[in-house]
């Protein structure tokens, strides 16, 4: 895995725990959303995206999430090296198989590109 690729992952995970030690679900949303979309070709380090965002979910009380969330753990185990909606968020409110934009800084860490 790329260095700056790495380090984004590894930051949003951090942030996202942060974010929900301190009971900040959006914020931690945000980054596990972020997380999801950089780690969709990786099975366990996007399965652990998954697996925080039905911890997030409970942690919130959203039982939707938490109940979207189990299906896509076991998904993204089987299936990553597979097929992956490109973009897609990984939260149990938009379609697991839908294709969603990527951020150009997204983008460009996913193709080994530097930020500028």
């Amino acid at each position: 895995m790329k260095d700056a690729l790495h380090s984004a992952i590894n930051e949003a995970f951090e942030q996202a725990g942060h974010s929900m030690r301190k009971q900040q679900s959006d914020d931690a949303f945000r980054w596990l959303e972020r997380a999801h979309i950089l780690t969709q070709t990786r099975p366990y380090l996007h399965a652990k995206s998954h697996w925080m965002m039905l911890q997030l979910g409970w942690q919130a009380r959203d039982y939707r999430e938490v109940a979207g969330q189990l299906p896509r753990i076991v998904a993204a185990l089987l299936f990553s090296r597979i097929w992956v909606p490109a973009g897609n968020t990984g939260r149990a409110r938009v379609s697991a198989f839908a294709p969603m934009p990527i951020a150009d800084e997204l983008q460009q860490l996913l193709d080994g590109k530097s930020l500028r």
